[in-house]
């Protein structure tokens, strides 16, 4: 009864939050772990990010166009923030924001290098918690840089733990809590723990400031400039536009500080500082016992509360405030207490009830995952055009900034909170991964699912031509389209999970959809034989020569995959139109466009003698799909490596059942284009292909039976794709004899590489030669479930790959949930394969069910590899735990 009842109250605040009500989302978690280092922060000539605005500066320097912190809020637009700050006494800058390594810094690529978790967070925010582990000894951050820097990309990181810094637990737990009375009401808990054996010093400052919109010299009465003042004992601020005026209180007595949140001019460029009190003020005061840094006067836009204390080995220090727009006479009377209980409780069983049924070490796995995505919720604000022409009283950017891709983007206005790939590393929208993050939200919150999902497709944010932009550093980069796959999946787990579907939702995002799949028609068709080139399309690293580009002697590279994510496009938009045919016959038209063009695209990969080329990327004597070098005198040659791109055209699937083709006939392909196709004498292929129907379902893929055969063998063979851990990124094979191909003059080997790649073809730390990446295992689960569900047992697989061990593909489908929800799981060692060899994170009671979503895992041992808090598309690993609990062969087969 209590699980029902912690479920309603957060299902209520939901319900109030979706039909506007009350505005239960107007603050969480959504300050940005780090600012500094983004495009959006560069004013440099030369557009090296990293070096433009780098971490020794952010302390220094107001931000432009955001603000970040430790474990900190914010209200949706970034008006007014709060954080943390910490100092053990040993430290040369205080700790006010999570540190790492930029991109030029690590010897593979940015690097986090703190260690902090997001513990608990409920969809409305109405519970958060972190977790930052603070060393009692001096932070090594030159340490780190310079042994990082002393390393090549063969070699591991050099992390923080191997620094010895956590010998003997000596550190700070630094847990904080939020928990909100109403929508505008937040109670905060901070509480520290001595992990250590001898009492340490610490001093904490809770800090609330005012994001800085008032020195870039516009007129807008909103950015005219705010303050917070000392009220009491307590602070507070000025009426903030649309926000109002917020108080913050504090159950202990110390002594509040107040700056400015502006540059330290002086510091920074050798220029006179318009006034004495900088951003950098309360580094200064603490760290360097500088009195005078800090306004006398107890106002600015800025403001800490100084605590220290003496813990004792295991002593806990609980500090509590609250940030309330209510003038409150007790804000810390019994309800404190008994209201952070009561959200705690609800929150975690809103979590129970979403992850019902599951054992507990996987329920504990989803409230992590489901906990993770919705910390890494974050404020996002940039005007490209404001950033290409600069601010008024600001110096110029560079003429040249007006003539790269980004200017074709000065319509892009974000002001959005917008979930990120990674809070620390990726703190930016990446296109293609909030597709996975809105499917991973679909089990937890369905209405910010949608938001996420249709949000770069709005019109401040497509280009004119109705493109989508890629991420922040590349905007018009081509990414996978699998919109219309999120969409749909949106839709369909919604339907499932709380047995109505939103058609609202489907139809508003067919309309999006169907613009951008103009787009790709016209942009990616270049060679006009139904061929998408793609460009970059997410699978950074993953061949021998770089993919964007052509060769040095005019060769393109024809991708496979490119014509495969195209079809899987057209197939996912006929699964939308069929959806909606059902209330609204018309989509059958339309549909008929989507069924011709995805015959058309299962042509051209797989027949020479019918799709216009004479080749196809489908390989028959090794029975796999390759990229294809075309050369300008037109002859060509595979590239024959067997990828994950190479597995691409087998997302491109579906199946329908007799109902549903007896009502849209134009599902019936030889009845249909019978017209077209009998011209181009390819009926025979296609009967035995395409259409075709067992046990009254037909199927709708880019892979024909044979071809699947024999692509199976390959997939589940763990000396090619089948790691313990999933699927690899790259065949195993390339590890004792690697491939090396010569163009012209260019020559290039692609080798087997579980973890990190020694190439840096792509970026800092981009790697698809052998890790498991959980997205597209993802996709290829669903993929064998959809052929699972319509070949039954007449299609059986060998798994592994010469076992002797038959099953069917929607089993082999749950095999591979199994190795990759084993990478979080404790095996047999009581341990989390993630979490490497160190001996501390897998056993340390402190640590061990502490659990971070890589970027990627190792292709062998299953270590979490790449960004630490790639939560977003990791945490659909939720979606693979909640299946293998919930599936029951007796009720069916559903996904």
């Amino acid at each position: 009864m209590g699980d029902q009842l912690g479920f309603s109250s957060e299902q209520r605040r939901i319900a109030e939050r979706n039909e506007a009500h009350q505005q239960w989302d107007l603050w969480g978690s959504y300050l940005s772990d780090r600012q500094w280092g983004t495009v959006r922060e560069d004013y440099s000539a030369d557009g090296n990010a990293w070096n433009s605005f780098p971490h020794q500066q952010a302390r220094s320097r107001a931000y432009r166009w955001g603000e970040d912190g430790l474990l900190g809020i914010s209200d949706e637009h970034g008006r007014l923030c709060f954080g943390i700050a910490l100092w053990n006494g040993q430290d040369p800058i205080l700790k006010e924001r999570p540190f790492g390594l930029g991109n030029g810094e690590g010897n593979h690529g940015e690097d986090l290098k703190d260690y902090f978790y997001h513990l608990l967070n409920s969809p409305t925010h109405s519970f958060m918690r972190g977790l930052y582990k603070y060393p009692q000894a001096e932070f090594p951050y030159q340490q780190l840089i310079e042994e990082n820097s002393r390393r090549t990309r063969e070699d591991p990181e050099y992390e923080l733990i191997d620094t010895g810094i956590f010998a003997e637990n000596r550190y700070f737990d630094v847990f904080v809590d939020y928990a909100k009375a109403s929508p505008t009401d937040i109670l905060i808990r901070i509480k520290i723990i001595n992990r250590g054996p001898d009492s340490a010093p610490l001093t904490v400052l809770p800090s609330l400031w005012l994001r800085n919109q008032w020195s870039w010299g516009y007129r807008e009465e909103w950015r005219q400039k705010k303050q917070i003042k000392l009220c009491g004992n307590s602070i507070s601020t000025d009426d903030i536009h649309e926000l109002g005026a917020y108080q913050l209180s504090c159950n202990h007595p110390g002594e509040w500080i107040f700056t400015e949140n502006e540059t330290n001019t002086e510091l920074l460029f050798n220029q006179p500082n318009a006034q004495p009190y900088v951003k950098d003020a309360f580094h200064r005061y603490v760290v360097d016992s500088d009195l005078s840094a800090v306004n006398p006067a107890n106002v600015g836009s800025k403001a800490s509360l100084v605590l220290s204390k003496q813990l004792n080995s295991g002593e806990e220090w609980v500090i509590n405030l609250r940030l309330s727009n209510q003038a409150l006479t007790e804000p810390f009377s019994s309800s404190f207490n008994s209201t952070f209980e009561l959200r705690e409780k609800e929150c975690i069983e809103y979590l129970n009830h979403a992850a019902e049924g599951l054992k507990a070490d996987d329920a504990h796995i989803f409230k992590a995952a489901a906990s993770g995505l919705l910390w890494c919720k974050k404020f996002y604000h940039w005007s490209v055009a404001r950033w290409l022409s600069g601010d008024p009283n600001q110096p110029a950017p560079p003429e040249s900034r007006k003539h790269t891709e980004n200017a074709y983007w000065s319509r892009l206005f974000a002001d959005d909170v917008i979930s990120m790939p990674d809070s620390w590393e990726y703190p930016y929208f990446c296109q293609w991964d909030l597709m996975f993050h809105s499917v991973a939200f679909a089990v937890i919150d369905p209405a910010i699912a949608k938001k996420q999902c249709m949000l770069l497709r709005s019109p401040n944010y497509t280009a004119p031509n109705a493109q989508t932009p890629a991420y922040e550093w590349a905007l018009s980069d081509p990414n996978p389209p699998i919109g219309a796959w999120a969409a749909l999946r949106i839709f369909q787990i919604e339907r499932r999970e709380r047995e109505h579907g939103d058609f609202v939702f489907l139809r508003s995002a067919m309309r999006k959809l169907l613009l951008e799949y103009g787009w790709w028609a016209n942009r990616n068709d270049r060679s006009g034989d139904n061929v998408f080139e793609g460009g970059f399309l997410g699978l950074d690293n993953i061949a021998v020569f770089d993919r964007r580009f052509p060769l040095a002697d005019g060769s393109r590279i024809e991708q496979c995959d490119g014509t495969a994510w195209m079809a899987m496009l057209s197939l996912n938009l006929l699964q939308i139109a069929v959806e909606l045919s059902v209330q609204e016959p018309e989509y059958e038209d339309i549909s008929k466009r989507f069924v011709f063009d995805f015959a058309q695209l299962a042509i051209t990969l797989n027949t020479p003698s019918i799709s216009g080329r004479s080749y196809v990327n489908w390989d028959e004597k090794d029975g796999f799909y390759y990229d294809v070098i075309k050369r300008p005198d037109g002859s060509w040659t595979y590239l024959k490596t067997r990828s994950v791109s190479g597995l691409i055209p087998l997302l491109a699937v579906a199946s329908f059942d007799i109902a549903t083709v007896e009502r849209l006939p134009c599902l019936d392909v030889l009845q249909s284009f019978e017209w077209h196709f009998s011209e181009r004498t390819c009926t025979t292929w296609l009967s035995e292909n395409l259409g075709t129907w067992h046990q009254d379902r037909t199927l709708f893929s880019l892979v024909p039976e044979a071809n699947l055969r024999r692509i199976c063998w390959y997939l589940f063979n763990e000396d090619e794709f089948l790691s313990p851990y999933g699927i690899r990124s790259l065949s195993k094979v390339y590890e004792k004899s690697p491939y090396t191909f010569r163009e012209g003059d260019q020559e290039q080997t692609l080798a087997y590489s579980p973890a990190d790649s020694p190439v840096a073809m792509f970026g800092g730390n981009s790697n698809w030669r052998g890790p498991v990446w959980m997205p597209i295992n993802y996709l290829l689960i669903e993929a064998l479930q959809k052929f699972g569900h319509y070949y039954g047992d007449s299609f059986m697989v060998e798994f592994p790959t010469g076992s002797g061990n038959f099953i069917t593909l929607w089993d082999a489908s749950l095999e591979l949930e199994k190795r990759l929800a084993s990478i979080f799981r404790r095996n047999d060692k009581n341990e989390r394969p993630f979490n490497g060899g160190n001996s501390l994170f897998q056993h340390d009671p402190n640590w061990r069910d502490l659990i971070l979503f890589n970027e990627y895992f190792h292709g062998d041992n299953g270590s979490g590899v790449g960004a630490s808090h790639q939560t977003g598309w990791t945490a659909i690993v939720l979606k693979m735990i909640t299946q293998l609990n919930r599936y029951n062969p007796i009720a069916g087969k559903r996904f």
